[in-house]
């Protein structure tokens, strides 16, 4: 039956999900590796599942109007997606850039006709930064004022319950769906954790015993001043010994069940690997989550057990990196 979509927006979503033949063999595993793959979105990455929930939530709510304008603050995928969708829909975009971001996406985010600027241009936001750092709430609140203020919508994708609602609603469904519900561990990192958040807690709903597995960078895999060579940008260190407080997974009384560090290199070398064999592309912290999946697929216990890894993005975001020279 023929189909023809009317926006870019319908897109989004129903991304496949594959085993990774050639991995499973060439690393001798056990288990069955699986990964979503999220840059089959229209604009590459798994991010347009959460700003399309937040702008359809807002637009629900009565919060935006046409010709609106829409500000949040990225390192990259989450800008790309407002940019796309903001053309789209017929709103104004302005992206206040976080540090981290490749030049191609900054270039992608100009392409969409994204206002984009430097998060120094909010007012206040140097003197937090000189006094206390990156600090995420100070930031936030200073971004959503200055919003405010000039009668703009600030999406917040850091407190927005769209942003795990949207994986709840649509990515942990289609995962239980395409495994007819034969996941035992799942495998994500954390941006905002609304993946993390929403699709582990799907999951956790309707899957009695899954493992919901955390990933993040080891301290000198994270962007930031003095850059090693191999860093992995976009996502954060949301456990520490203390453990998480992160919002999302505070709120919600999220329990994952295991953190798997993993260095830039290791992840590098991962991706090389499935570029060369799988033809498989893909991106810093989808190779971080495969890398990880790779170490579960390792443990004896796991033996023949589905391992499903959320690959967030792919590689084309990332050639002005080390990852593929």
């Amino acid at each position: 039956m023929a189909h023809i979509y009317k926006s870019v927006t319908e897109l989004v979503g129903k991304t496949p999900l594959i085993e990774l033949v050639n991995f499973e063999k060439n690393n001798n595993l056990k288990a069955t590796v699986l990964g979503k793959l999220e840059y089959f979105n229209p604009t590459g990455s798994v991010k347009d599942r959460a700003v399309l929930g937040m702008i359809e939530a807002a637009e629900k709510e009565g919060k935006l109007k046409p010709g609106d304008t829409i500000v949040e603050t990225t390192s990259g995928n989450t800008g790309i997606a407002l940019a796309a969708f903001c053309a789209a829909r017929g709103y104004k975009c302005i992206v206040y850039q976080e540090p981290g971001c490749t030049p191609e996406r900054t270039q992608i985010m100009k392409a969409y006709g994204c206002d984009l600027r430097g998060l120094d241009e909010v007012p206040g936001i140097t003197e937090i930064m000189q006094q206390y750092g990156f600090d995420v709430v100070k930031i936030m609140a200073s971004v959503a004022q200055f919003a405010t203020e000039h009668g703009y919508f600030y999406m917040g994708q850091l407190v927005n319950e769209a942003n795990p609602g949207a994986h709840y609603a649509t990515t942990g469904p289609e995962l239980v769906e395409d495994t007819d519900g034969k996941i035992d561990i799942a495998v994500m990192l954390a941006g905002t954790a609304g993946t993390l958040a929403g699709v582990g807690s799907y999951l956790q709903d309707n899957i009695p015993g899954v493992q919901i597995v955390g990933v993040q960078p080891t301290p000198d895999s994270l962007s930031g001043p003095g850059d090693n060579e191999n860093t992995i940008d976009g996502v954060v260190r949301f456990h520490s010994d203390l453990g998480c407080k992160h919002p999302f997974v505070v709120r919600r009384n999220f329990k994952y069940d295991e953190v798997i560090e993993v260095t830039g290199s290791e992840s590098y070398e991962v991706a090389r690997e499935v570029a060369s064999t799988e033809g498989i592309f893909l991106g810093a912290s989808a190779a971080a989550a495969l890398t990880a999946a790779k170490k579960l697929a390792l443990r004896p216990e796991n033996e023949g057990k589905n391992i499903v890894a959320i690959l967030a993005d792919n590689g084309m975001k990332y050639l002005s990196t080390n990852m593929y020279k």
